[in-house]
């Protein structure tokens, strides 16, 4: 059965809460709730081609939730910064159609060529292009370069505004925390992360706020950086729903070959839950214990615990998460529902809570959980390089209060058909 959509005030009351998210605090439902003119965004971006991130998320702010010219967010892309004009590039016909100027810097477009901040939020996102890869296979996206501009820019200036960073943060750990940190001291209504954390789920389970956890297992697939940051960000914001999360986790390790599957085999990662979020997804059942690529993150959580990721790049075709909770018989289990129509909408709904914070000024949910997601892949494929290596991790003892924010299609947006 179809969740009904819930109206826009019961969204914001039921994500207003007290967050350590940048020191700020959730907006209240009257505040979320006023009707309010657009807001205009800045853009730095490294590539703009269709069906990358640039399009599917600046393109609902010019042509609507859809793409189609119909009702869009209460925004207005004022200017982009485009760092790599690649063969397919859409950056310069769209800016000549919409009329949006293009800039040589971040501090010309976050400024749109004027001395001061005009802008009410920037959309960074650095993802897509032509860039390089260090020895743990991150792809090294400028992302904390974007960030340290941007940034920069609203000290020069006098005036901060807020700004989202597209999908994990870093992609290295040093820069992750640099982002974060810079974010505190400069006071920066921040948000990062993966649409995954808001788009469709099928089945569409619900996972109580404040419910023991006994096990969780999650499943992802692809390229171990690119993928299972998102498939990490789907598993944690699920687990992070859990009594007294969260506060981070205490060691980090990436199992291959036969240790991986001796870890599911010996029961510390109980089969049962494994089998649950296998059966939610396409996979090649008969081929997985052979394949090379494959990977498990163990991650232990301060509370005890015990997180579990496998990754499977070539056997498997999806992302899930199963749970156990304490008294229930049955396990939960999920999968992130990846539609492509009507242009990637689970875009829509990430959109969604970006054009929340430029309107209130405050994060629709933690910027933490992208963190400690971020500190985790790190961690993760530094073990893999370091054969394999357990790693304990006191840095990523974060602490962050989860705040229960809808995903689709529990989020209205405005009454359009990608809502249902």
């Amino acid at each position: 059965m179809k969740p009904e959509a819930i109206s826009r005030r019961d969204w914001v009351a039921g994500a207003a809460a007290t967050a350590m998210g940048v020191g700020l605090p959730w907006p209240t439902a009257a505040e979320a709730a006023k009707p309010s003119k657009s807001k205009s965004v800045a853009a730095v971006i490294t590539a703009y081609e269709k069906g990358l991130h640039a399009d599917v998320l600046l393109g609902k702010i010019l042509e609507g939730w859809q793409q189609d010219g119909g009702a869009g967010p209460a925004l207005k892309l004022a200017s982009m910064y485009v760092e790599q004009f690649t063969g397919n590039d859409m950056a310069r016909a769209i800016a000549k159609k919409y009329g949006v100027p293009l800039f040589e810097t971040i501090e010309d477009a976050v400024t749109v060529g004027s001395e001061r901040i005009p802008v009410d939020g920037v959309i960074s996102i650095g993802e897509h292009g032509n860039y390089p890869w260090n020895e743990k296979q991150q792809h090294l996206y400028p992302r904390r370069r974007f960030f340290e501009a941007i940034t920069d820019t609203f000290k020069k200036y006098g005036r901060v505004v807020p700004v989202f960073s597209d999908k994990h943060l870093g992609p290295e750990w040093t820069d992750a925390k640099w982002m974060y940190d810079r974010a505190n001291a400069l006071k920066v209504p921040f948000m990062a992360g993966s649409s995954m954390t808001v788009g469709y789920r099928v089945p569409d389970i619900s996972v109580p706020m404040g419910c023991e956890i006994e096990s969780a297992v999650g499943i992802g697939y692809s390229g171990l950086d690119i993928y299972a940051s998102h498939a990490l960000e789907f598993y944690q914001c699920h687990v992070e729903r859990r009594r007294g999360a969260e506060s981070g986790v205490t060691s980090v390790q990436c199992l291959q070959g036969k240790a991986m599957w001796e870890a599911l085999d010996d029961g510390r990662i109980p089969q049962s839950v494994f089998a649950a979020a296998l059966a939610q997804i396409p996979h090649q059942h008969d081929a997985m214990r052979q394949e090379s690529q494959a990977a498990l993150f163990l991650f232990q959580y301060v509370d005890g615990l015990l997180g579990a990721l496998f990754m499977f790049p070539q056997t498997a075709a999806g992302t899930s998460v199963a749970l156990k909770l304490k008294g229930q018989s049955q396990v939960l289990a999920t999968r992130f529902d990846e539609r492509t129509e009507p242009q990637h909408p689970h875009f829509a709904y990430l959109l969604k809570g970006i054009e929340r914070m430029f309107h209130t000024g405050r994060p629709s949910y933690p910027v933490e959980r992208t963190l400690l997601t971020s500190g985790i892949l790190d961690r993760a494929l530094t073990s893999r390089i370091r054969q394999h290596e357990k790693l304990l991790t006191p840095e990523l003892a974060i602490s962050y209060q989860p705040v229960d924010y809808p995903h689709a299609p529990r989020l209205d947006l405005n009454g359009d058909p990608t809502a249902g």
